[in-house]
């Protein structure tokens, strides 16, 4: 089994994540999102986050190049 990413983010830094996503999931092509795009796009955001990353405009980017390709 692999291991999960660290859940030590700030209430800020999750607040932050959750305005990306919001964002993102707006950006990306209608028809790629699935009920299964926008989760697929939260893990992106979590990892990016992970690595260190707490700018807004870069998680976004991340996320909507994750939605760019919907989940099934």
């Amino acid at each position: 089994m692999t291991k999960g990413l660290p859940a030590n983010f700030s209430p800020e830094l999750v607040a932050l994540k959750n305005s990306a996503l919001d964002t993102a999931v707006h950006r990306i092509d209608r028809s790629h999102r699935t009920p299964a795009t926008k989760p697929k796009m939260a893990q992106r955001i979590v990892r990016t986050a992970s690595e260190g990353v707490t700018d807004l405009h870069v998680l976004m980017i991340a996320a909507v190049e994750e939605g760019r390709v919907p989940a099934a």
